[in-house]
């Protein structure tokens, strides 16, 4: 039987319990019994089952039940619950899958995590090790966790259970593009993009062997679709989210106490430091025009180099130096080419083969002269951290 204290949350907290459907009759009563069980704040989206779901739904007479017809995909009715949740004045919905795998037993985890520091967006943390786990769902909730980490630079344990709390209110503003199952891949990235803390907490997870289990995953087409979704978020990650948050984080404090705590900061290594500036340095030089500070700080994130410093270092390319850039590696080229420097300005003499010769030249030259400025300003600025480090 449901507790007072239970419901009382649920009140308390203005939360209910979102569980979309489709096709899962088999599961689907015991599911909402077990819920209803600790809450009566349970909304059900009946995404277009074809089965027996919405005669056995009617049979729960204290339940709220959006049906529509066709089925559109988890995203598209998880996204139709939330408004649903809004439009009954709750703040917080918790979402649990429709085949049985998750416990509601599970349920007050949320509340507690959510009492410790209401907002976030939590997402239930399931034992993958266990028995009955799909060797796929290991792999793609490995691949899955990847990626958001490098979306957002949050290192989370598990990043498709659909066990979650969402913060309905902070989640309004947000356009959705994706209605499937790369919804909840797309949901919690521009989360954590928008500010909102994305933080686990251990559930329990019940896989039932595989001649028992129902999916509606398609593993051709969904992992594509999530791959492309991965694809295009990694590039607005690079190119927009990590420049904005940096920009945001600069304008906060002055440039001088900036460079202080940038290069002074006893918390980082001395050698890391040097490595990032030589790593900017070369990012700066490399002949990629237009992407230099992309790659710049996207490789910064991968190696875990200190970003502002990289891209403090990185313009070193900045508009008056381009022409000294140029020029420097275009002369290095063809001293290692051992050959004239051949630039050709009369129309009447430029070929395909001189053209072919001043490119190798150039890109040769680019490429010793980022190799050879990494290196030198790397070791000045180690060796300037070392002296100010004396001092």
């Amino acid at each position: 039987m449901r507790t007072q204290s239970h419901q009382q949350l649920f009140d308390q907290w203005k939360c209910c319990v979102l569980i979309p459907t489709y096709n899962n009759a088999q599961s689907i009563g015991q599911v909402i019994t077990d819920v209803l069980a600790f809450t009566r704040n349970v909304i059900v989206v009946n995404d277009g089952s074809t089965d027996g779901s919405p005669e056995l739904l009617r049979t729960f007479s204290q339940l709220e039940v959006l049906s529509y017809q066709p089925n559109k995909g988890k995203g598209h009715a998880l996204q139709r619950g939330f408004e649903r949740a809004r439009e009954l004045g709750y703040d917080y919905a918790i979402t649990l899958d429709a085949d049985g795998q998750h416990y509601a037993d599970d349920l007050p985890v949320f509340l507690e995590a959510l009492a410790e520091k209401p907002g976030r967006l939590l997402i239930g943390a399931r034992n993958m090790d266990q028995e009955h786990v799909p060797g796929g769902s290991s792999f793609g909730n490995r691949f899955s966790n990847f990626w958001f980490w490098l979306e957002t630079g949050i290192s989370l344990p598990d990043t498709q259970s659909g066990y979650r709390l969402y913060p309905l209110r902070s989640l309004a503003g947000i356009r959705f593009f994706s209605s499937k199952y790369e919804f909840e891949i797309e949901v919690i990235v521009r989360a954590a993009w928008k500010g909102i803390e994305v933080a686990p907490v251990p559930v329990k997870v019940y896989y039932p062997p595989k001649e028992e289990r129902i999916s509606h995953f398609r593993p051709f087409w969904d992992f594509f679709r999530i791959s492309v979704l991965n694809t295009f978020l990694v590039l607005i990650a690079l190119l927009y989210i990590k420049p904005r948050d940096l920009f945001r984080h600069i304008k906060k404090k002055p440039l001088r106490q900036h460079l202080h705590e940038l290069f002074l900061d006893e918390r980082e290594s001395k050698l890391r430091k040097a490595l990032a500036v030589s790593l900017g340095v070369f990012m700066g030089i490399v002949p990629i025009w237009g992407w230099q500070l992309v790659s710049a700080i996207g490789l910064a994130y991968l190696f875990r180099l200190n970003r502002p410093i990289v891209i403090l270092a990185a313009n070193i390319s900045l508009p008056p130096m381009i022409p000294f850039i140029v020029a420097g590696s275009y002369l290095l080229g063809g001293w290692l080419m051992g050959q004239p420097i051949a630039i050709a300005l009369d129309p009447d003499t430029i070929t395909l083969e001189l053209i072919w010769v001043n490119f190798q030249q150039y890109l040769l030259g680019s490429l010793a002269l980022a190799v050879a400025a990494a290196v030198f300003f790397g070791l000045l600025t180690l060796g300037l951290l070392n002296l100010l480090g004396r001092r």
